[in-house]
């Protein structure tokens, strides 16, 4: 039978649960336990599909298409496993699933209430998703904060399984943030207490407490915590804030959680997270340093772009080097010069959104890169903005457009499908995830992935419209990928350029720290040899990485 760990936080969101929770399953699986992560999302979306990113973040596309939260990019990344639908749980799926037996007359005429039925369907989605993944501890993290109203149903629907179950198949795991107060130079451990207090009300006494802090935590905060919340001194485990999230496995392993963890559930595994702290070595220590401009919509936010900024470090492991981000609003270069904005910087990505804002920007920053030889990856709509550009500037079809952007352009050289005309409902009816693609022999794409076939992440609408393909490939276009029968264009580059190559797909998703993709991979290798210092070093890190990908 699975075992079960259940991750929430206290005091302030954003606290540290979802790395928290992915360092935990990399612990875990290092000893050998086979292991599978769910979020628990209290809001009533159904999904965050039709969430701003200011709102919510970037959306993270599972391999089966579902859009979930941008936590599921951390599991997935830290444990090396694809996760499906069945990893994201929110209130408006249990909601949503709940009303509609009720209509249809499932619970033969009972009065429906949150207990038992939203935590019947709670607990259910919790064991279905430990049964398909048949991991030996799968491990939940409920989103929000403690004392939260909409996440009762969650918390209740933990405690009826932690009393449902033997002791040693359960384990409640609470993240807390430790203020500073400058005035008297002090961490507070009161929020903790009332926040484990809050948590205790509900029926559910926590076996560890990790500790977040932006200071040291010393020892006697640890052990009056330990005293007031009723948890053993050697479960009260401080996390300080560190340069890197992928240290956070190696400082909880340290400091004793995974023994703690494997000696509460009855689990066995010795400790090997070597080649994990080899990794973060080299993400410590890199031997150079470039400079990627990412252009966009929402850089405001960082977090709109996760998976991106991963996905560069990952690349930056590689090679090698550290990649530092120049963040730029697409806004920004539609009134000023993209020389001068974009100056200096060694590569450029433009990644994928919806809508019109900063569009026009986009395409003079792709314009820039093109005539300057400056390494570009361009990430769904940066493709669609790459094919634009070209199609404006080069083959003279002034006015060339999506139909996105202008449904009347005369060249529409980005377009819907035709079975995506004259969509209502916005909400997961896109093209969504896993598709596969035939790559063309002797393409940039090609030499990246060491292979002819591929399969990629999709979240998007729009495609390339093949009725401008001649135009465009007499400009100099390499449609580099399609789908398996050609009709869809999945990569396309620009002949003649360094690395310039933009995909219908996102690849960032798919990127590991251990297994940097390919495309971002090569884009910061292209942008090291631009800098015309190509050492020894990172030339053999391209190649090590070269070999991981052909397998």
């Amino acid at each position: 039978m699975p075992k079960f760990i259940f991750v929430t936080g206290g005091v302030v969101s954003s606290v540290g649960k979802g790395i928290t929770t992915a360092s935990l399953g990399r612990i875990l699986k290092s000893r050998g336990v086979s292991v599978s992560i769910q979020k628990l999302d209290p809001y009533l979306n159904v999904d965050p599909g039709t969430m701003s990113p200011y709102q919510h973040g970037e959306v993270f596309v599972t391999v089966d298409g579902a859009e979930t939260d941008l936590d599921l990019g951390h599991y997935e990344r830290f444990i090396d496993q694809d996760l499906t639908r069945a990893a994201s749980v929110t209130s408006g799926k249990v909601y949503m699933s709940v009303i509609d037996r009720e209509r249809r007359g499932d619970y033969l005429g009972g009065t429906i209430q949150a207990v038992p039925h939203l935590t019947n369907e709670i607990k259910a989605r919790i064991h279905g998703a430990a049964k398909a993944t048949g991991c030996d501890v799968l491990i939940c993290e409920v989103g929000g904060t403690v004392g939260d109203i909409e996440g009762e149903t969650f918390i209740e629907a933990i405690r009826q399984m932690r009393h449902e179950l033997p002791r040693e198949d359960t384990l409640s795991v609470h993240v807390c943030f430790l203020p500073w107060v400058g005035a008297t130079g002090e961490l507070k451990t009161k929020p903790t207490q009332h926040s484990v207090r809050e948590l205790r009300s509900k029926g559910i006494q926590p076996d560890a407490i990790l500790l977040r802090s932006d200071h040291p935590v010393p020892r006697e905060i640890s052990d009056k915590v330990a005293l007031f919340c009723d948890v053993a001194p050697r479960a009260v485990i401080p996390m300080e804030t560190v340069s890197s999230i992928y240290e956070v496995p190696l400082i909880l392993e340290d400091r004793g959680l995974g023994d703690f963890v494997i000696e509460r559930m009855a689990l066995s595994g010795g400790r090997d997270l070597a080649e994990w702290r080899e990794m973060v070595e080299r993400l410590k220590h890199p031997s150079g340093r470039v400079e990627i401009a990412i252009v966009g919509k929402y850089v405001k936010l960082k977090d709109a772009y996760l998976s991106v900024k991963e996905a560069l470090d990952h690349a930056g492991i590689a090679n090698g080097v550290d990649v530092a981000i120049r963040w730029l609003s697409a806004e920004t270069l539609e009134s000023r010069d993209p020389a001068e904005v974009l100056s200096g910087v060694d590569g450029l990505i433009v990644p994928g959104g919806f809508g019109e804002r900063g569009w026009e920007g986009k395409i003079r920053a792709a314009r820039w890169a093109r005539e300057n030889n400056v390494p570009y990856l361009g990430l769904c709509l940066g493709m669609q903005v790459m094919v634009t550009e070209l199609a404006r500037n080069v083959c003279g079809l002034e006015g060339a457009n999506s139909t996105e952007h202008d449904p009347e352009t005369p060249y529409p050289v980005i377009s819907l499908l035709e079975e995506q005309q004259g969509i209502i409902n916005k909400g997961g009816t896109m093209r969504l995830g896993a598709y596969p693609c035939r790559l063309e022999p002797g393409s940039l794409a090609a030499a990246a992935y060491g292979d002819e076939n591929v399969t990629e992440r999709h979240r998007h609408r729009w495609e390339f419209n093949n009725q401008f393909r001649p135009q465009l490939e007499a400009a100099g276009l390499r449609v580099s990928g399609t789908s398996p029968d050609g009709g869809l264009v999945e990569i396309s580059e620009i002949s003649g350029h360094p690395f310039m190559l933009g995909t219908q797909f996102h690849p960032e998703l798919q990127s590991r720290p251990n297994r940097p993709h390919p495309l971002f991979r090569d884009l910061v290798a292209a942008a090291v040899a631009r800098q015309g210092r190509v050492s020894a070093e990172a030339a053999t890190a391209i190649a090590a990485a070269e070999a991981v990908v052909r397998g």
